[in-house]
């Protein structure tokens, strides 16, 4: 039995809801509709995907693992689109994402020698975005920090890079060489994703203001919010006039890795990843002396 790709897309949008009717609208079909599709899902899947009853529509065991496995689906399904589109305009284009503070240029020119008929352009992307971008084709590699939800992924770890603590300038332990966990314990930190993804053994306390990417954590930091942690290389791509770094050498380290949907087979992107891999070392010290600079939308393309 081939699964069915538009009701998988009514299933997720009426999972997402958890109602049938608002469902209905979002899709611009009638509910009726939509009930039928749902319920033809249900047999092809031999499950029943929702409960429903007086207080609601709720998932089922079945429906939560459908809904699971339904995102990097669907998401393949837009990669391929992208793909095909791309091949069909005639264009050899390879998009590589990169998190802030991580050098692409090395392997980018690696790659080069090999394939040069194909454009290398970049993107700088974000944490809660890594994943997402590589499953719908947005990026066809990414160069990613841990941790990353790895469903429908290929991640190959790169390297390590140390930490650093970022404080306010006025902090007490601006002006040292290096500080401990213990130092900092009690200090509200100001973090970008989920408490349990910090990198310190000695869970802080949230500043209660999330962040998202290197700039907003400055700007908290520096506006007196709280502390942060952020991998070495920022320290020398991103300068504020209120924020200093200070080493942490008993923090875990950054984990850089590169990743790739696992769905996406292709000699171009396997060579990509072999010069990643041959140009880690040169990558890692990279990111501690070379800027890479973006222009005004976020990508830099090679001339």
């Amino acid at each position: 039995m081939d699964l069915d790709l538009r009701k998988l897309r009514y299933f997720v949008t009426v999972a997402d809801r958890l109602h049938f009717g608002r469902a209905a609208d979002e899709l611009h079909i009638a509910q009726p509709v939509l009930s039928r599709q749902i319920r033809a899902l249900e047999q092809d899947l031999g499950a029943s995907l929702f409960t429903r009853n007086r207080h609601g529509v709720e998932l089922t065991d079945a429906g939560r693992q459908l809904l699971a496995d339904a995102g990097p689906l669907l998401a393949s399904t837009h990669a391929v689109r992208r793909r095909v589109s791309a091949a069909a305009r005639g264009k050899r284009r390879l998009m590589v994402g990169f998190r802030a503070g991580i050098a692409v240029i090395p392997a980018a020119r690696s790659f080069e020698d090999r394939h040069p008929d194909v454009v290398v352009d970049v993107q700088r992307i974000e944490g809660d975005e890594q994943a997402a971008m590589l499953l719908d084709g947005r990026i066809d590699v990414g160069y990613v920090r841990l941790p990353i939800d790895e469903t429908g992924l290929r991640v190959i770890p790169l390297y390590t890079e140390p930490r650093v603590a970022v404080l306010p300038a006025g902090h007490r332990f601006a002006g040292k060489e290096e500080v401990t966990e213990a130092d900092l314990a009690g200090e509200p930190l100001v973090w970008h994703g989920d408490p349990s993804t910090q990198p310190t053994k000695r869970p802080l306390p949230n500043a209660g203001y999330p962040v998202r990417g290197v700039d907003e954590t400055l700007e908290q930091v520096a506006a007196g919010r709280g502390i942060s942690f952020l991998a070495r290389s920022a320290s020398v791509f991103y300068s504020h006039p209120d924020v200093v770094y200070v080493p942490i050498p008993d923090l875990a380290p950054d984990q850089v890795c590169l990743a790739v949907a696992a769905s996406h087979t292709s000699s171009v992107v396997d060579d990509f990843v072999t010069a990643a891999q041959s140009t880690a070392e040169v990558t890692a010290e990279c990111g501690n002396y070379e800027m890479w600079q973006l222009g005004g939308d976020g990508v830099s393309r090679r001339a």
